[in-house]
């Protein structure tokens, strides 16, 4: 069990590498944001969720008790904005020049994924705090 919240907490870190460019860009165009009610619910929930991969990476590192609440907080945003653990592996159709059809076979792995880091992360947090 400390293996894998050790092993979560890699994933949010690798998550947090990612996502910074993407980040960076929205704080310095702000004002460039399109009108459209999606995008701007996307900019509205990567923010805080970005903010919070720190916590939850932090706290599982630590096995505290914080870090199992924040990820319970970020994951259905994590669903929504398309911010999955292992969500990197979706990159490998793109560096290996393969089809398109692989992203997508890839991307639900990444979606089903992220439920089964759910349940381990319940029974885990179960186990350390009873």
């Amino acid at each position: 069990m400390k293996n894998t919240t050790r092993f979560f907490a890699l994933l949010d870190i690798i998550s947090i590498v990612l996502l910074a460019k993407q980040f960076w860009q929205i704080l310095t165009h702000l004002n460039e944001i399109p009108d459209q009610i999606l995008s701007q619910a996307k900019v509205v929930l990567l923010l805080p969720l970005f903010v919070s991969l720190f916590i939850s990476a932090a706290g599982l590192i630590l096995k505290k008790k914080f870090g199992f609440i924040t990820y319970y907080i970020q994951f259905p945003f994590r669903l929504v904005v398309w911010v999955f653990s292992i969500g990197f592996i979706t990159f490998l159709p793109e560096m290996l020049n393969l089809s398109e059809r692989w992203f997508y076979i890839l991307f639900r792995i990444c979606f089903i994924a992220e439920f089964f880091r759910l349940y381990f992360t319940i029974r885990i947090h179960r186990s350390i705090f009873r």
